[in-house]
């Protein structure tokens, strides 16, 4: 079986909260998103480059620091 592309993915659940929301005003959404996307997304990529920094950061398009400190900050390390 063939999964869904990330983006349908997150227009179905984005959908489904606006829906649950039932007319309330939402708040920080963009963080919350990038929140909730950023660590498996870490999780995984240290996973896949066998916990070596300097590939998942090269993978990532960003610096090897900015990867430590977002890993720190999602307590992956």
């Amino acid at each position: 079986m063939t999964p869904k592309p990330i983006d349908a993915c997150v227009r179905e659940n984005l959908e489904v909260y606006f829906r649950d929301l039932d007319g309330e005003t939402p708040h920080s959404m963009y963080e919350m998103l990038i929140g909730l996307v950023e660590k498996p997304l870490l999780d995984v990529v240290m996973k896949q480059a066998d916990g070596n920094q300097s590939k998942a950061a090269e993978w990532l398009g960003i610096n090897r620091n900015t990867l430590r400190r977002k890993l720190t900050e999602h307590k992956l390390l």
